[in-house]
C-alpha cells in the first residue's frame, strides 16, 4: 500500500459495501466478508448512508464491526455517500449536507471514523460548491471527517469544486460496460488535479463476475432487475462482452473479472491518467480474494480490450429512466 487517501495509506484495491446492506446479510457473514477484504488489502472501503434502512446501512454495518473487532479501526478508510434520500433525491442544501453527515457520525458511533464524505448525487435545487461542498468542508475543518469527495460530478464542476475546496477524490462509475469519462474530460481533469478516482462498478454490477448467464440468473427482488441493462434484449447484447473478456481472461488463466478489475490498474499507470482504484463489492471471502488478485495485462492485452471496446456499444442506460438526469451534473 503506497498510496495515501487522506493521509492514509490504501490498497490498489477497495471495497464496495453495498452487497452487505442492500439486502440483509447476517453479521457474521458480513464480518468475514470485511476482513477478507482488509486481508487482501483493500482497506478502501466505499458505503453509503442510503445502502440500507438507518439501522442497516453501511455506518450501522461498520458500528457493529467494529464493535467487535476495535483493533481494526485504523486499518479501514471509508469513503461514506450520503445527502440522498431513499426516495432518490438529492439533499445537497447545507440543512441536508448536516443533517446527513450528522446521521452518518451517530450511527458510525466512536470507533470509527469517516475519511471522506460526498454528497451522493449533485442536487439541482442547491448551489453544489457554495452549499454543499462548503457545507461538508465545514465538518473537514471542524476535525469530524477526513475530506471531500465527490460524486458523479462532469469535468467543469469538478474544476469549479477544486478551485475552492480540496477534494480528495472522485467516485464515478468506470469500468468495460462504462468508460466515458475516459473521453468526457473527467480523467483528464481528476489527472491534471491530482485527485483520484473511486471506480465504482467495475464488474459492470456483476455482469463480469461470471454467474449472470441469462435473466434466470439473477436473484428475485434483485436490484438490476429494473436496470436497463440487465433486460431483454439488452442483457443478450451486453453478455456478447462478457463472453469476448472471458476468452482473455481463459488466456490469461484467470478470471473476467480479474481482467476487468486489473484494467482498470493498468489504466491507471497510462500517461495522462490520474490514480484509479476500483472497489468491487462481494459477500463471499473467496470471491473478494479473487477479485483482489493482481494479473498482468501486457500492452498487447490492453490493446486488444481497446480493440474489442472501440467496436462494442452497451446496451441500455446506466440506470432507469428517473434516475439518470442527476449523472454528470
Amino acid at each position: 500500500m503506497t498510496y495515501k487517501i487522506v493521509g492514509k495509506e490504501v490498497g490498489d484495491i477497495g471495497f464496495g459495501l453495498l452487497g452487505l446492506t442492500a439486502r440483509a446479510v447476517p453479521d457474521d457473514q458480513a464480518f468475514a466478508a470485511i476482513r477478507a477484504a482488509l486481508d487482501a488489502g483493500c482497506n478502501y472501503f466505499n458505503g453509503g448512508e442510503f445502502y440500507g434502512p438507518p439501522d442497516g446501512n453501511s455506518p450501522a454495518l461498520l458500528r457493529r464491526y467494529l464493535e467487535r473487532y476495535p483493533e481494526d479501526a485504523s486499518r479501514i478508510v471509508v469513503n461514506i455517500k450520503g445527502a440522498l434520500g431513499r426516495d432518490y433525491k438529492p439533499k445537497g442544501s447545507k440543512e441536508g449536507i448536516r443533517e446527513s453527515i450528522d446521521a452518518c457520525l451517530k450511527t458510525l458511533g466512536p470507533i470509527g471514523t469517516i475519511a471522506q464524505f460526498e454528497a451522493a448525487r449533485k442536487d439541482p435545487k442547491a448551489d453544489y460548491v457554495e452549499e454543499t461542498l462548503a457545507a461538508i468542508d465545514e465538518y473537514v475543518k471542524a476535525g469530524k471527517i477526513g475530506g471531500i469527495s465527490c460524486s458523479e460530478i462532469n469535468a467543469n464542476t469538478l474544476r469549479e469544486a477544486a478551485a475552492k475546496f480540496t477534494i480528495t477524490a472522485v467516485e464515478v462509475e468506470l469500468s468495460l460496460f462504462y468508460n466515458d469519462p475516459m473521453t468526457n474530460g473527467l480523467l483528464e481533469a481528476c489527472a491534471e488535479l491530482n485527485i483520484p478516482v473511486l471506480a465504482y462498478s467495475p464488474l459492470g454490477r456483476g455482469l463480469l463476475g461470471g454467474k449472470i448467464k441469462s435473466a434466470e440468473d439473477i436473484p428475485k427482488g434483485d436490484m438490476r432487475l429494473v436496470h436497463p441493462r440487465f433486460q431483454g434484449d439488452n442483457l443478450l447484447k451486453n453478455l456478447e462482452l462478457v463472453a469476448k473478456v472471458d476468452d482473455i481472461a481463459q488466456r490469461k488463466g484467470c478470471t473476467p473479472g480479474q481482467v476487468a478489475i486489473n484494467w482498470l490498474l493498468a489504466l491507471s499507470r497510462k500517461p495522462g491518467m490520474p490514480k484509479i482504484i476500483p472497489i468491487p463489492g462481494s459477500t463471499n471471502p473467496d470471491r473478494i480474494r479473487e477479485n483482489a488478485t493482481i494479473v498482468d495485462l501486457t500492452d498487447n492485452d490492453m490493446a486488444e480490450i481497446g480493440d474489442i471496446l472501440a467496436t462494442f456499444t452497451t446496451a441500455g442506460t446506466r440506470y432507469p429512466a428517473q434516475a439518470m438526469d442527476l449523472l454528470n451534473l
